[in-house]
C-alpha cells in the first residue's frame, strides 16, 4: 500500500480536522521510529496514519472496520498492528511495528496537548515539562497514563527518552500540525 492509497482510506472514514491532525502526527512519529530501527518507513507511517481511521464514524466498532478494510487489501501486518494499538484488546505484540504503535499513539497525542498550552508550542519543549503534565491527572484527563506506560514497556523504551524522540520527530512539522509558536497570541 502506498501513502496516497492510505490517505484516501483515511479521508473516506475521517472528517474532523483534529483527528486528521492526530493521524498525521502519529504517522510522522512512526516514520521516524521506522528510520531509527531500520524498518519500512512507508508501512510504519501508514499504520500510524490509519490506526484511528474508523474511530470517528464507528467508535463502537473501532478498530474492527479499519482492520477488516486493511485485510481486504492484503495489508495484514498493518492490520495486526492497528488491532493491537490498545493493550486492553489483548492482541499479541509479536512485531516491532505493533509495539511501536501502542507506545506512540497516546503519548504523541499527550505530547501535542502539552505543546498546545505553551506559548512556544513544541519548539524548545523538554521531556521534563511533558512528564510534569503527565503527573497532573486533571490535564488531558482522558489520556490513559497507564496505557502510555504499558506501551513504553512493551516497546522497551523509557518514558523520558520516548517523549524526547517524539518531540524531536514532531518539531520540524510544528507549523503543519499547528503546534508551533503562537504568532502574537
Amino acid at each position: 500500500m502506498k501513502r496516497e492509497q492510505a490517505f484516501a482510506v483515511l479521508t473516506e472514514m475521517t472528517e474532523t480536522e483534529s483527528l486528521l491532525r492526530h493521524a498525521r502526527s502519529v504517522e510522522i512519529v512512526m516514520r521516524a521510529l521506522a528510520a531509527k530501527h531500520g524498518e519500512d518507513q512507508e508501512q510504519w507511517g501508514i499504520a500510524g496514519m490509519l490506526h484511528d481511521a474508523d474511530y470517528e464514524k464507528w467508535p463502537d466498532e473501532h478498530p474492527n472496520r479499519i482492520v477488516a478494510r486493511l485485510r481486504e487489501m492484503n495489508e495484514e501486518t498493518i492490520a495486526h498492528a492497528i488491532s493491537a494499538h490498545y493493550t486492553a484488546w489483548n492482541v499479541p505484540y509479536d512485531t516491532l511495528l505493533s509495539k511501536a504503535l501502542v507506545a506512540s499513539d497516546e503519548l504523541t497525542g499527550f505530547t501535542i496537548a502539552c505543546a498546545l498550552v505553551r506559548p512556544t508550542g513544541i519548539v524548545g519543549m523538554k521531556p521534563k515539562s511533558v512528564k510534569k503534565k503527565f503527573k497532573d491527572r486533571a490535564f488531558a484527563a482522558k489520556v490513559e497514563r497507564e496505557e502510555i506506560l504499558r506501551g513504553c514497556e512493551l516497546f522497551g523504551v523509557e518514558l523520558s527518552g520516548h517523549i524526547a524522540f517524539i518531540i524531536e520527530a514532531l518539531t520540524p512539522f510544528a507549523d503543519e500540525l499547528q503546534i508551533g509558536e503562537k504568532n502574537g497570541s
